[in-house]
């Protein structure tokens, strides 16, 4: 069994990092035990947005979860906002939650790309799927988000079949119709296998 991490996958000194050695530890222990093993690099810089596919079961969360905290990556993500509810809010906020109040989606799109240009160092997650059940689109929200920050995005797959998380290709939502731009990202993580495969669009 490969050990985790490599020198190889180790992030960059520019990359927003938690440096928790401690944490970094039992996310490595973690995906030792469950079978996980990385693929790829992130890119060595302060600020960029992360897609995660696919994602087609809750099972996705733990392991993507996992691999964070083995790589000691410090992102934000979003979460509906009935998951910050006590007693797991304190749970999600500490490792990078976000809630969203499903009503209002433009204005976590407006606050993250604020968030963006206030800090030095700032990195996202996201589902582009939305739910891990079968969808034929994405939602935007990335994509907005990195247009609208203007950093580019980095593709992470969750490779069930050969229980592989693969960073990158990196990219960037460079096209004027954003439809077009996500369907050539999502073209990116052809051939990744999820948990269940059924739930795949």
């Amino acid at each position: 069994m490969a050990e985790l991490p490599t020198p190889d996958w180790r992030l960059g000194p520019q990359v927003p990092q938690t440096h928790r050695p401690w944490l970094r530890a039992v996310g490595a222990w973690l995906m030792r035990r469950a079978g996980w093993r990385f693929e790829g690099q992130f890119p060595d810089i302060a600020k960029f947005v992360v897609i995660v596919a696919p994602h087609t079961s809750n099972w996705d969360f733990p392991v993507g979860l996992s691999a964070k905290w083995a790589l000691g990556f410090d992102a934000h993500w979003w979460g509906k906002d009935t998951l910050f509810l006590p007693p797991l809010g304190w749970f999600m906020r500490a490792n990078g939650g976000i809630p969203v109040v499903r009503h209002n989606k433009q204005d976590v799109v407006e606050r993250t790309v604020a968030a963006f240009k206030q800090h030095p160092r700032f990195a996202l997650a996201l589902a582009p799927e939305g739910t891990r059940r079968k969808v034929t689109q994405w939602r935007s929200g990335f994509w907005h988000v990195a247009q609208g920050a203007n950093v580019p995005i980095v593709c992470v797959a969750l490779d069930w079949e050969r229980k592989v998380v693969r960073l990158g290709p990196v990219t960037t939502a460079h096209e004027a119709d954003a439809e077009a731009g996500i369907a050539r990202i999502r073209a990116l993580f052809a051939g990744v296998r999820g948990h269940t495969p059924a739930h795949q669009g």
